[in-house]
């Protein structure tokens, strides 16, 4: 089952096949996210409030339904968010490099205002054109390209199973904005909070549903 490329007003049709669904959960806070700095490659731990947020959220995921599989980015904050996934599903924790955080480059560990004190133009560029890369790192374009990548192998792999995904904020917004058919612009007009939970599901003949986005009830 291969990722659909368009929802192509799909919505609309009764699927035929069983759905695939992607819980997809952002970690738990870090002090960079306290913070509002750019948190990309730098592994940093949840804080004690994060740890908080993912137990809750935890026990969220399990409410919403079984858990077949459980998918993490390899770095710790979402190492220990699906870790506490993991004991309630009593499903092992399988890494994906794909799902990893964009690559923030210089910027990382920077918070906005000081990332554009550093590089004002390249970040008027950046958050114009999803081709240009911050210092050193990574375009949003790259990181749509390595996120489809991982949903097609995850869709290809769990066809009618319930996935909980532990990931960031640019790839689970690369996954809702793909399941929408929204442009790259739409990365820049939604909010994800710690520890929220969003739900897609995937037909094999096209559907696709956004059924949740943002869900922050049980926090």
């Amino acid at each position: 089952m291969s990722a659909p490329a368009t929802n192509n007003g799909s919505a609309w049709a009764p699927p035929s096949t069983a759905r695939t669904r992607l819980v997809l959960v952002r970690h738990g806070v870090t002090d960079y996210s306290i913070d509002k700095r750019f948190a990309g490659r730098s592994d940093l731990p949840l804080t004690a409030d994060g740890q908080e947020q993912a137990r809750r959220a935890a026990r969220r995921v399990l409410a919403l339904g079984p858990v077949d599989a459980i998918v993490s980015s390899p770095l710790r904050r979402t190492r220990q968010t699906a870790e506490l996934i993991a004991e309630r599903a009593q499903r092992p924790v399988t890494i994906c490099d794909g799902v990893i955080e964009t690559d923030f480059g210089a910027w990382d560990g920077l918070t906005f205002a000081q990332a554009r004190q550093q590089s004002p133009e390249l970040m008027s560029r950046w958050l114009a054109d999803p081709s240009v890369a911050p210092p050193g790192g990574e375009a949003f374009d790259a990181v749509t390209s390595r996120v489809r990548g991982a949903l097609e192998q995850l869709l290809d792999g769990h066809a009618g199973e319930t996935v909980a995904l532990v990931s960031h904020v640019t790839p689970i917004k690369v996954l809702v904005r793909l399941a929408l058919d929204a442009p790259p612009t739409a990365l820049h007009r939604m909010f994800l909070a710690p520890a929220a939970i969003s739900v897609v599901d995937y037909y094999a003949d096209g559907p696709v549903s956004l059924q949740s986005f943002n869900d922050t009830s049980h926090l």
